[in-house]
């Protein structure tokens, strides 16, 4: 199994999960809204995706939502930083690993 690849679609996995997240609880978007405005204030993460993330969270939630999903190059480039930390539980973002590990194993 590519590691990689693994890593990226838990990441996308993780980022689904999130955007449904979204839809029941606004909340989720105010956290990663203030963990940028850190971001950019302490200069923990470069400035450039910090920008990024604070330009994608500025759009309006099914926006926000349907970008956390896509597949394009700019999408998987920002979710290797996200804001979107703590907005899963440790047991919901097990669960994500081991479901896409099963999964990237029986299509192998």
């Amino acid at each position: 199994m590519d590691a990689h690849r693994l890593a990226e679609e838990r990441s996308l996995a993780f980022h689904e999960a999130v955007a449904a997240r979204i839809a029941v609880d606004p909340g989720v978007l105010e956290r990663a809204r203030s963990r940028v405005r850190g971001w950019l204030a302490a200069c923990d993460v470069p400035p450039h995706y910090a920008r990024e993330w604070e330009a994608v969270l500025a759009l309006p939630p099914d926006a926000i939502r349907t970008f956390l999903v896509e597949r394009g190059e700019r999408a998987g480039e920002l979710r290797q930083s996200t804001p979107f930390a703590g907005a899963l539980s440790p047991r919901e973002r097990w669960r994500i690993w081991r479901d896409v590990a099963a999964r990237m194993r029986r299509a192998a």
